[in-house]
């Protein structure tokens, strides 16, 4: 009988660019991609592929487009879950008809059934159909939850081969495994927590991030068979972030870090969508946490100041234009963290002749009171390149509040401005051309100082890096026009 083991991605759904289609050319793309990554299955028709906003027909192209791609390669778990049992059930027969290797079923959902009720769904799909059948409990979405003592009556039923465990809680994995290690594998579901359950003797995982990075997985999955607990150590915690973002953000996180890394899956289905489940804040964190890894390429890129043609290094996607340009004066913006040590800089980059360069002179002479520039500085008499200078949003009207502007967030845009340089988004041979203004917001009931520098760091990073791609675009504003509001906007 067929048991569960090893690195599966549960795929994403690749839909053509308006949402509407299946592109059959871009899933076997993905599937050969983690294929060739390692993997030891893949799993279509999951939650991070959208299943609920799927039709019948599209779910059974699916399967059959895996099925026929991965052609016995690795193993085939099909999602054939449904908050119907009769429903469930014939997705099950068609998966195994279709040659599958076994169905994830996940718990009945929305009409939310008692103990008995999820007991006769798995029990009816399972004596009915002669296929291995994999629990799935995914309590924060079905608001259901699996208890181990149903999955301990369960592994009783010969063809329940497995469980896929979502919930993110080790103890009850834990639990799950004093029970019923000897009847069926264990499977970790959230990416979070995936070293603690493979060394707790989880069997496996089937994870949304392994669409994005199989290889990691795979690496931590070997290590652990191998005892090699340091080192699976030390990879779980380089990709951290990542997983934490992607278990937050489902099927948005995965689509959009497929698609920045040049593996084009197109949009989520609504009412799914970049800047909810995936806020702006976290898309950029997620795409310098890809280029770290070197999921994202460095490219030649070329920055054109006046008639000076600037060759430089830059982690481009898709938005990134070829030619940076246009230095009289660029514009961005961005926000990080909530409460009250949220950061949002307002950002100007342009030259020293230009207007910036004016500005610059008129600030550093004739100040606004409660609104006094400073010039940012990495250490004590070292002003950071290119001269930036930060003027505090909100009037200061206090030393506390002043102590906070001029210190963690002063010292947070320096080293953000330093980094950018390092990292090529601000061209190294133009540094003395160029000068940068950032208007600094600090709430004036911050109290974490630490805090305080994060965001700062964080926003000001992200700040650069849209202010020299021209972002948003013309395009993302129109896209995301119905879904944006100003981050401060009073909502009763």
């Amino acid at each position: 009988m067929f048991k569960p083991k090893g690195i599966l991605p549960a795929l994403v759904t690749p839909f053509t660019k308006d949402g509407k289609e299946l592109d059959e050319e871009r899933m076997r793309s993905l599937v050969n991609y983690c294929i060739e990554k390692g993997v030891n299955g893949v799993v279509p028709c999951g939650t991070t592929g959208e299943f609920v906003n799927l039709t019948e027909d599209e779910k059974k192209k699916l399967i059959d487009v895996v099925v026929d791609e991965v052609n016995g390669r690795v193993s085939v778990i099909a999602g054939t879950g449904a908050s119907g049992t009769d429903q469930a059930l014939k997705m099950t027969e068609y998966a195994k008809d279709a040659g599958a290797d076994a169905a994830l079923v996940v718990t009945p959902f929305y009409l939310k059934p008692t103990d008995r009720g999820i007991y006769e769904h798995f029990h009816t799909i399972a004596t009915k159909v002669d296929f291995p059948l994999v629990l799935y409990n995914i309590p924060q979405c079905t608001g259901v939850w699996l208890s181990w003592q149903m999955v301990e009556d369960l592994a009783q039923v010969p063809n329940i081969v497995g469980l896929k465990d979502s919930s993110g809680e080790l103890k009850f994995v834990l639990a799950v495994l004093e029970k019923v290690r000897d009847k069926i594998n264990v499977i970790c579901g959230h990416d979070e927590v995936v070293l603690s359950a493979l060394a707790a003797g989880a069997s496996g995982a089937i994870l949304a991030s392994a669409n994005v990075i199989p290889d990691v997985w795979v690496a931590v999955y070997n290590a652990v068979q191998k005892g090699a607990l340091k080192k699976a150590r030390e990879l779980q915690y380089k990709v951290q972030k990542i997983a934490r973002i992607i278990a937050r953000s489902g099927a948005v996180g995965t689509k959009t870090a497929l698609n920045m890394m040049g593996m084009k899956v197109g949009p989520v289905r609504l009412p799914l969508s970049v800047g909810g489940e995936l806020t702006y804040e976290a898309r950029e964190e997620l795409r310098l946490d890809l280029e770290k890894i070197e999921k994202i390429a460095v490219k030649p890129i070329k920055f054109k100041i006046e008639e000076k043609i600037l060759e430089g290094r830059f982690t481009a996607i898709g938005v990134t234009p070829k030619i940076i340009q246009d230095f009289h004066l660029r514009v961005g913006e961005a926000l990080a963290g909530k409460g009250a040590e949220v950061a949002h800089i307002d950002l100007m980059i342009g030259k020293k002749t230009g207007p910036l360069g004016e500005a610059y002179a008129n600030a550093k002479a004739t100040p606004t009171p409660g609104h006094e520039p400073l010039i940012a500085i990495l250490e004590p008499n070292l002003a950071v390149k290119p001269v930036t200078l930060i003027v505090p949003t909100v009037t200061i009207k206090s030393m506390r509040q002043a102590s906070m502007v001029y210190g963690p967030a002063q010292t947070a845009v320096a080293k953000a401005v330093a980094d950018s340089l390092a990292d090529g988004i601000l061209p190294k041979k133009a540094v003395e051309d160029l000068i940068v203004i950032a208007n600094v917001f600090v709430h004036p009931t911050a109290v974490d100082r630490q805090r305080v520098y994060i965001n700062n760091y964080k926003a000001m990073r992200h700040a650069i890096r849209k202010t020299m791609e021209g972002r948003p675009t013309v395009g993302e504003i129109i896209e995301n026009k119905e879904r944006a509001k100003h981050p401060f906007k009073y909502t009763p």
